[in-house]
């Protein structure tokens, strides 16, 4: 366990990286470290020198070489379930420094102070930096978000990556989706089973690197394909 200071509340944040070397030290620098127990890094089979600098930043490192987002999710929480602690509180943050770390506590104080059992980081909502969200990444949150509000019930404007969930709810979801379907079947099995949810204005920046997902027009289109699969399968599971 990295030597960060814990609160009332347990907070570990994982963090999904693929060949971020340029970005991952400057990601978990900014983490506001009164605030969280661990910081988790699942290296998602890099070939470049992610997993050594991030360990040199003092985070714990996770190898999944399977590949896949979701994968790396899961893989950053059964690392927890075998940790010698429970958590209270689980963010997820992308490893591009696309988000801003130092904004955790706007996701997490409404999970302590308010209730709330979800609370997504929304990009659309907040201030972001022109050309951090592309145009298909915008066309893809506003129709994935409309379909939850219509089968649903819950609304949200955002499909983020970062995010605070409570880590009992979060295991009673039962995530199960590898890729690209992760965020969007978190929300809708949260929508689900009525756990409390809210949405907080979160900063966007271009990120450093080139996007796994929405960079290019095959991985643009392979996401949204399974996003909008998710929302219509979660209906008759």
């Amino acid at each position: 366990m990295s030597p960060y200071k814990s609160s009332m509340e347990k907070t570990v944040v994982i963090i999904p990286a693929l060949n971020e070397e340029r970005s991952i030290a400057q990601v978990i620098g900014d983490i506001p470290r009164d605030l969280v127990t661990e910081i988790v890094v699942v290296d998602n089979g890099s070939t470049d020198s992610t997993a050594r600098i991030a360990s040199g930043c003092g985070a714990t490192v996770v190898n999944e070489g399977r590949k896949g987002y979701g994968q790396a999710c899961l893989a950053g929480i059964n690392h927890i379930k075998n940790s010698s602690y429970t958590p209270d509180i689980i963010v997820f943050l992308d490893g591009d420094y696309s988000d801003y770390p130092g904004e955790m506590k706007n996701l997490v104080s409404p999970v302590t102070e308010d209730g709330y059992d979800l609370v997504i980081g929304s990009r659309t909502v907040g201030e972001r930096q022109k050309g951090a969200l592309l145009p298909q990444a915008l066309m893809g949150n506003y129709v994935a978000t409309r379909l939850i509000k219509l089968f649903y019930g819950v609304s949200f404007t955002d499909l983020g990556p970062f995010r605070a969930i409570r880590y009992d709810k979060l295991l009673s979801l039962d995530m199960k989706d590898k890729t690209f379907g992760w965020t969007v079947e978190m929300q809708i099995k949260a929508a689900k089973k009525g756990l409390r949810c809210t949405e907080v204005p979160v900063s966007y920046r271009k990120r450093i690197g080139t996007s796994k997902v929405t960079g290019t027009i095959t991985g643009s289109f392979m996401a949204g394909v399974k996003i909008i699969w998710m929302i219509f399968r979660q209906l008759f599971s």
